[in-house]
């Protein structure tokens, strides 16, 4: 018996197959293998066609099909993960109207703040625990503002997931949780928000029905099954953003526990059951897949928007044809501080953590005598890993101080420098395991059709792969080279 989950990122489709009584991933692919287009028609804005990933969900599973020579009948639940904070408008015909509002993208940022203001702080974030923000809701409002025609045939308002749910099952439903990420939901009264609903003007009918985000939540169509190759009434039993996924995946469900990913963008991400918030809303408070009316769970977010984007961009543009295992190890041959270089990684949009401010990608002290590739290599790895520890030290407001930070071993978390660098900046442990988001979108599945009874028996197989102390000899290193890079963003922000 199989299990089979789904990854919607913005730079790949990902699909993994689980075999369920052994936990062991048979077989697993990611389309396509140079990264996802992002249309950006004017400066901010960050777009996606959703049905370039249904198409290339359907070339990874292809493959994952083809590599496991699994009976397609053993496959008994699907779960999935997906890119959150996305708007994907629809007509009645289930047709897309336009190219999905990703969650980079910043035209909103303006909306979000006058919405805050009209509706009151308090309001907002004892209510929503969040400022409407740069969220789906406020991309909507956007839509509504500047696209009145394409407002005016909209059927139903998704995210990413529920697109690719509704793709599948021809069904149109989303989740609390969903809902909460896009700064729908009212925590206080467990409904939907009438206070965005009134403030900006939505009609009730363009919100989904929701659903519970473990439940058979629709079934394979014919369609579906002809265009996936997959058994129609195959059950649809889970879907959640990409980072409460991940907490599932490492077996982060309960308070004080903290899970983080370091893929495009970065994310910590800890679990609490006190209703806190940050008052300037820089980290976000969604509800946690395991969320209920009864039982607070909530998800206490901090992303950083440029991380494995900026490794990206320097492979591409600065490495030559060496790979990032090549780049890592000229990175090792540099000190701690790379000599005084500096790099801001908020190349990538408005940074929610630094109240939705854009200040652009930056390089700073660079010194044509001393420095090289390799500098510049290790300094945007320290970058990356100082605007996590920068983003913690807001995080601690609300409660969330990690002693153990778990993680997926991918990504940047398979730099030596980026592992050793955010030890010892934070003091904390770093476990690394042997899952992804896809493999968490399969369990959740399991979990979500029956098939695991508890959260307990769906991740008994998660193994750790590694454990990395902080090197406390290099602690006070770290610490005088994250205090410059602070200083230097302190007065960027401050000239903005």
């Amino acid at each position: 018996m199989y299990i089979l989950g789904f990854d919607i990122g913005s730079s790949s489709v990902k699909a993994s197959l689980i075999e369920a009584v052994t936990g062991r991933c048979v077989a697993s692919s990611f389309q396509p293998k140079q990264e996802m287009e992002i249309m950006a028609a004017s400066p901010g804005w960050a777009e996606q066609d959703p049905e370039m990933w249904w198409k290339y969900l359907k070339m990874a599973l292809m493959d994952v099909l083809e590599q496991s020579e699994a009976d397609k009948s053993d496959i008994k639940s699907i779960g999935i993960s997906y890119q959150m904070h996305g708007l994907v408008l629809i007509d009645k015909q289930m047709h897309v109207l336009r190219p999905s509002i990703i969650w980079c993208d910043s035209r909103a940022v303006e909306i979000g703040d006058e919405a805050f203001t009209k509706i009151g702080p308090a309001i907002c974030l004892e209510s929503m625990l969040n400022s409407p923000g740069n969220f789906t809701a406020s991309k909507l409002k956007w839509v509504r503002d500047n696209e009145p025609e394409i407002y005016r045939k909209i059927h139903k308002i998704m995210l990413p997931g529920d697109y690719i749910a509704m793709k599948f099952t021809g069904k149109i439903n989303t989740t609390v949780s969903g809902l909460s990420e896009g700064i729908f939901w009212d925590f206080k009264k467990n409904s939907l928000s009438g206070a965005i609903m009134s403030t900006y003007g939505f009609d009730r009918e363009l919100i989904p029905d929701i659903v519970p985000t473990f439940s058979i939540q629709g079934e394979l169509t014919k369609k579906a099954a002809e265009e996936t190759g997959l058994i129609a009434g195959t059950p649809v039993a889970y879907r959640a953003g990409d980072q409460p996924n991940n907490a599932l995946s490492l077996n982060v469900l309960n308070p004080g526990e903290i899970a983080a990913t370091a893929g495009t963008s970065g994310v910590v991400y800890g679990v609490s059951d006190v209703v806190k918030y940050d008052p300037q809303s820089r980290v976000n408070t969604f509800a946690h897949v395991n969320h209920t009316a009864d039982t607070t769970r909530l998800g206490v977010l901090l992303c950083v928007n440029g991380t494995g984007i900026l490794n990206s961009w320097l492979k591409k543009n600065v490495a030559g044809e060496i790979t990032y295992h090549d780049m890592n190890k000229l990175a090792e041959e540099i000190p701690v501080g790379s000599n005084g270089l500096i790099v801001l990684p908020f190349g990538n949009g408005a940074e929610r953590m630094l109240g939705n401010k854009n200040t652009g990608g930056n390089i700073t002290n660079l010194n044509f005598n001393i420095h090289n590739k390799a500098h510049l290599f290790r300094a945007a790895q320290e970058g990356i890993v100082f605007s996590f520890k920068y983003g913690m030290d807001i995080m601690e407001s609300t409660g969330i101080k990690p002693s153990v930070i778990r993680a997926g071993n991918s990504n940047m978390f398979l730099s030596e420098i980026f592992r050793d660098t955010l030890a010892g900046i934070t003091g904390a442990v770093i476990e690394l395991y042997n899952t992804d988001g896809a493999q968490g979108a399969a369990i959740g599945g399991g979990i979500g059709s029956g098939i695991f009874k508890s959260f307990n028996e769906g991740l008994s197989n998660l193994k750790k792969l590694q454990v990395i102390e902080p090197d406390r000899s290099k602690m006070e290193q770290y610490k005088a080279a994250y205090l410059s890079w602070k200083s230097h963003l302190d007065k960027m922000i401050k000239n903005i």
